[in-house]
């Protein structure tokens, strides 16, 4: 196996740790309502643990109001609890069959806290590509040790390895400093 082939391969690992992330801040709360807030949010449900998304239509009609509409009427309090239990801050309006959240503005400390937790999730995306870097580079230093390739050929596949890791930790960077944008708003 050459080394392009061995960075190509691993590239599709350091997209998952991208693809990840984007998903992961997605339920980073912003100033506006979306669904995206509580929709991954887990919900033991007939002693199962399903994501919310799987129980329910969410809904933002307003801009800072979701509603969700679960399609069992026995899940409207699992959903509520989980809602209470999270994170998020989010105290959930029970209306029948129907449960509101309505969205309050944020405060400047809130904003801060969520960057923090922002900040928090990219270091965790990053540290997922420094691992996978570091499984192809001991790959290419034990290639190079059993003369399956020269030297500077490991320096070469060394550049090109760092190349990839910058790419995707642009990425990152790129994703962040646009939710802190939206944050921050």
């Amino acid at each position: 196996m050459n080394i392009k082939d061995l960075i190509q391969q691993k590239k599709a690992e350091f997209e998952k740790a991208v693809v990840f992330f984007s998903a992961d801040i997605s339920s980073v709360r912003t100033g506006r309502a979306t669904p995206a807030i509580v929709e991954d949010i887990e919900v033991n449900y007939y002693d199962q643990k399903l994501r919310m998304k799987e129980l329910a239509s969410i809904t933002a009609p307003e801009p800072r109001l979701v509603v969700i509409q679960p399609w069992d009427k026995g899940a409207v309090e699992p959903i509520s609890g989980a809602i209470k239990k999270s994170d998020l801050g989010l105290n959930p309006v029970v209306d029948g069959q129907i449960i509101r959240l309505n969205i309050p503005p944020l405060t400047e400390e809130r904003r801060r806290d969520f960057v923090k937790i922002l900040k928090q999730k990219a270091e965790e995306a990053k540290i997922k590509i420094r691992r996978v870097r570091e499984e192809i580079w001991d790959k290419v230093q034990k290639m190079e040790h059993a003369h399956e390739i020269r030297e500077d050929e490991k320096f070469k596949a060394k550049e090109e390895l760092q190349k990839a890791v910058d790419e995707f930790n642009g990425k990152i960077l790129e994703m962040e400093k646009k939710k802190e944008g939206e944050i921050m708003l």
